[in-house]
């Protein structure tokens, strides 16, 4: 017989939503170019939370908070992960260059390497992920520092955009917490 104990709430030591902000966050950033699908748009913001990063960025059409689709699978993230929506992709990465981020594309595209691959040097990083039938447009790909990948064993040749962010995101944090 198993020993295993689900934790109660308390024993997890979880932030609150108030002091979510006041410690570091891990210096990535989420930019989300025209997702159609409010769902995913909800799950990101709670796998960006679950991941501790720095903000998220909406562009393009993607929907904003508050929306209920997006608050039934954010399940209150939107309000404790900081976000911001900026019309124009471009724009919103020409800002983060000038402070010294890094863009980086999920997407098949090449070159791109694996998101294995990632070094500590890589950060701070802003990860574009995109629309779920297009992916990232050929303008804003160009505008990438590089192109990262996750690789595909089956017939399909693409994660849910959310399940993609939640995979490369977790390696990311892996990366920035190993020499913690």
């Amino acid at each position: 017989m198993s020993q295993f104990r689900k934790l109660s709430g308390l024993e997890m030591n979880r932030l609150d939503a108030k002091s979510v902000f006041d410690v570091p966050r891990h210096p990535v950033t989420l930019m989300l170019d025209n997702i159609r699908s409010m769902w995913n748009v909800g799950a990101m913001f709670r796998t960006a939370d679950a991941a501790g990063i720095e903000k998220i960025i909406l562009t393009g059409y993607t929907a904003a908070p508050p929306r209920k689709e997006i608050d039934k699978t954010a399940l209150g993230a939107q309000e404790t992960v900081r976000w911001e929506y900026c019309e124009s992709a471009l724009e919103a990465i020409a800002t983060l260059k000038a402070r010294g981020v890094k863009i980086c594309a999920l997407e098949i595209a090449e070159p791109s390497r694996p998101y294995t691959a990632m070094r500590k040097t890589d950060f701070p990083l802003c990860l574009i992920v995109g629309n779920e039938v297009d992916g990232i447009g050929d303008e804003l790909l160009r505008e990438c520092d590089e192109v990262i990948e996750i690789p595909q064993y089956g017939a399909k040749h693409s994660l849910n955009v959310a399940v993609a962010a939640g995979v490369s995101l977790f390696e990311f944090i892996r990366v920035i917490r190993a020499t913690l």
